[in-house]
């Protein structure tokens, strides 16, 4: 990233057409194009959106100084896992909705069993991508890729979503929230932060810097959710291109519902805050921080 002509829009655009450009090779592969089911898995994984998780991979990697061909791989693997859970998330089963990015849901484009399946190849394309992706043996790729199955499995996301599921109809304790969304949403998004880290991991001075990347990752991703719970009773299903007001619908624990709309306004406000506060541990540690930063104060400021 020039340090003379930085503009974040521009960045922010590079790197979302980077990631736009890998994806459709890196799913379809020698697969039968006429396959329904990776029909599907494009239609969702190729719908739109802001592709935040590769991007923080992505911006993570070039304040570290990583080769974007190192990291391609697992930036295109996360984005098909969070597509993956977006489709099984708005199954019948799940949440129910019908609209996703603007669109119609997986299963409302195609027969519901046909998304679910488009679900699961996404995921397991995701793993065969990093798979291949560690197939010179290097340490450092697979640690990485160690990681993001964990991040995205029963100790990550599917355990934050289990205890979505549970908690459904009840008016649960703040700790159970917190530990609820850090694993539902958090993990997904602690992952393209600290996966760069792993990557080009050396030394005491790369324990330090994943330190702080962690702090970040955490606060950002316990930010994006609050601001979430925000935009689902401050906005509308036009502005968001998914629904809105389910929460209190189904009788959801939300930082709004348990804390009101005002306090969790502040709160998000104290994770943003914390999050610049370790993008500036790792500022004064000589690495460019500007674009985390600014995308930090866009996810506050976001209106869908």
């Amino acid at each position: 990233m020039s340090t003379i002509d930085y503009s974040f829009d521009k960045q922010f655009l590079r790197y979302q057409d980077c990631i736009n450009e890998a994806l459709p090779g890196a799913f379809t592969g020698d697969d039968e194009a006429a396959d329904m089911t990776m029909e599907a898995a494009l239609y969702s994984l190729m719908a739109g959106g802001k592709r935040i998780r590769p991007v923080l991979m992505l911006a993570v990697s070039d304040m570290l100084s990583l080769s974007a061909d190192i990291v391609l791989p697992f930036a295109a693997a996360i984005e098909m896992i969070h597509t993956y859970s977006l489709i099984h998330d708005d199954l019948p089963c799940m949440d129910n909705d019908d609209t996703r990015r603007g669109m119609p849901t997986c299963h409302v484009k195609y027969p519901e069993a046909i998304a679910l399946l488009a679900g699961d190849a996404l995921l397991n394309r995701a793993y065969e991508i990093m798979l291949e992706a560690c197939g010179d043996g290097d340490l450092r790729k697979i640690r990485a890729a160690n990681f993001m199955a964990r991040m995205a499995g029963a100790r990550g996301m599917i355990g934050g979503q289990t205890l979505d599921l549970l908690s459904e109809g009840k008016r649960i304790p703040a700790d159970v929230l917190m530990v609820l969304h850090s694993k539902k949403t958090g993990c997904l998004l602690m992952a393209p932060v600290i996966i760069p880290a792993y990557l080009c991991s050396q030394g005491k001075e790369h324990a330090i810097i994943e330190e702080y990347l962690m702090e970040f990752a955490r606060h950002i991703g316990l930010g994006f959710q609050i601001k979430d719970d925000i935009l689902d009773v401050t906005s509308t299903k036009d502005v968001l291109g998914k629904s809105t007001g389910k929460d209190a619908a189904e009788e959801k624990s939300t930082f709004v519902t348990l804390f009101g709309l005002q306090k969790a306004r502040e709160m998000l406000q104290n994770e943003t805050d914390s999050a610049r506060n370790a993008l500036f541990e790792l500022r004064n540690s000589g690495y460019d921080t500007r674009f985390l930063e600014d995308l930090n104060d866009y996810l506050l400021l976001r209106n869908k």
